[in-house]
């Protein structure tokens, strides 16, 4: 059978979609096949009743005119056509006794207010936010722009050049996480509280200082519309290049001759041919299953042993006949008696609403999450016997005497657990970001994950799972990457376009 493609894409995430616009741009005719009914992959919405739940972006870095990571989105099509909303705020942590911690994007506001809540860590609040303020100055794609195998010696000594001032920030803070962080404190709800300013305990105190800056900044903004008008927009911009999606089109086998990867077979027994095949998609689903564990080699084996953190949330989506307009938009609240669900307790319950995007709601309604950090296998014995529902509503108690008349305003309710949403986009695990960034696996971010397999050719793997710790840019830079170097491999100027 004759080729039907130059590359085959397997994955409508955003990975997926930024090589496709990639290839398109070099002159590759590409095809995407992609198992669910709508683009993005985990960075995705669904209707229901007139709300629209997101579960796919808090944030994105690259929103703001002429900062790291801009000319990316320009290049998809995604800026400036959309309009993005920047939070001053980007949490509040609420103890039982009424404390509150707020996350302020801006450093000298949120030395302020750290000061004032705990005078007696002076020199731990001014140590963080100074690092805050240095990072405002870090351009964190010049670490990704352009794929190793493809950097020159002058590529290097200029990238070192343009990090040499930040060795000491980076250096310092990238091996502290902000658990570690905390227990330094002497204050004790700082203690207590300071670890969830970021989402996870874990997180390198790096990572949430370059939000903060980036926030700050105007460079991390929310699309209105939400996670799906981000990602029909680069949808479009793959299209008008002129490629090819097809939904509702699961892969079931990747096709391999003569250890080379020559197509895709799907699910419906369709096969389909290409030079190149480049798998956008969950990556041990990828080698395990679509390509039955043929091309591994020890490393890729103990990658995928379980032994890696992981991030997946417990998540109630409810859209409800209330104005949250007036609230913070995101809320962890610290519990004096823990909460069981899965059968694991839990202290801490995230709840973030929507009412700064109001196309999400009807007038006067709002969205509003439910968050917890879980794990896969406390659901593994649960699921089928309606758990979720019984946690769902568990949780929603517990909210309503925090936010009275919140269970009699619910008009509809999703709930999201590691397995359904494995079920659904196919993520080991349920994981929402491939293997979790903590200090322990900062260097695999920077070492970077395989993506080529062992003694198979004209394949490659680009996603979160290639990419420790994920988030939107690093991803689609990817994507990008991989093109710039199939065009090497072609002889080929790598070359890219700006949507007029």
């Amino acid at each position: 059978m004759a080729p039907t493609a130059d590359i085959i894409i397997i994955g409508a995430g955003i990975s997926g979609l930024a090589a496709g616009c990639y290839a398109q741009m070099n002159g590759y005719r590409s095809i995407i096949f992609e198992a669910s009914d709508l683009p993005g992959g985990l960075c995705t919405a669904r209707s229901h009743q007139n709300y629209t739940f997101d579960g796919g972006i808090h944030y994105i870095f690259g929103t703001g005119p002429g900062q790291p990571f801009y000319s990316l989105w320009q290049e998809l099509g995604a800026v400036p056509e959309l309009e993005f909303v920047n939070q001053s705020e980007f949490m509040q942590i609420r103890g039982s006794q009424g404390e509150v911690l707020r996350v302020h994007s801006q450093p000298d506001q949120l030395q302020a207010h750290l000061l004032e809540l705990a005078p007696e860590d002076a020199k731990l609040i001014e140590g963080f936010c100074k690092g805050v303020r240095k990072f405002k100055e870090f351009d964190l794609s010049m670490l990704q722009q352009k794929p190793k195998s493809l950097m020159t010696a002058a590529d290097w000594a200029r990238l070192g050049k343009q990090v040499l001032p930040f060795m000491g920030v980076l250096g310092k803070w990238s091996q502290l996480s902000l658990r570690d962080l905390a227990a330094q404190a002497k204050n004790p709800f700082l203690r207590r509280a300071m670890p969830h300013m970021f989402a996870w305990p874990d997180v390198p105190v790096m990572v949430g200082m370059s939000l903060l800056a980036y926030l700050d900044n105007g460079n991390a903004g929310f699309p209105v519309g939400g996670a799906l008008s981000f990602t029909n927009a680069i949808e479009q911009r793959y299209l008008a290049l002129g490629g090819e999606i097809y939904y509702s089109a699961p892969v079931e086998r990747v096709l391999v001759e003569n250890d080379q990867a020559v197509g895709v077979r799907l699910t419906t027994g369709e096969e389909h041919r290409a030079e190149r095949v480049l798998s956008a998609c969950d990556g041990r689903r990828t080698i395990f299953d679509l390509l039955k564990g043929k091309y591994i080699n020890r490393r890729i084996e103990k990658l995928y042993d379980g032994h890696l953190p992981l991030h997946s949330q417990f998540q109630v989506s409810l859209g409800v006949a209330m104005d949250f307009a007036q609230q913070p938009a995101w809320v962890t609240h610290l519990l004096e008696e823990p909460v069981a669900i899965a059968g694991q307790d839990h202290c801490e319950i995230g709840v973030k609403h929507y009412g700064f995007d109001p196309s999400l709601a009807p007038p006067g309604k709002s969205v509003v999450s439910l968050m917890l950090t879980t794990h896969y296998h406390d659901w593994q014995t649960r699921y089928n016997d309606g758990t979720p529902s019984r946690d769902a509503e568990m949780l929603i108690d517990r909210m309503e005497a925090f936010y009275p008349g919140l269970r009699a305003a619910i008009e509809c309710m999703s709930v999201t657990t590691p397995l359904s949403l494995e079920k659904a986009t196919g993520n080991w695990q349920g994981a929402s970001s491939g293997w979790l960034l903590t200090k322990d696996t900062l260097p695999l971010m920077i070492k970077g994950v395989p993506k080529r397999l062992p003694g198979l050719d004209h394949f490659y793997m680009v996603s979160q799972w290639t990419e420790p710790g994920g988030s939107l840019p690093i991803v689609a830079l990817s994507g990008r990457n991989m093109v710039a170097e199939i065009c090497r491999e072609d002889g080929r100027t790598f070359e890219v376009s700006v949507p007029n």
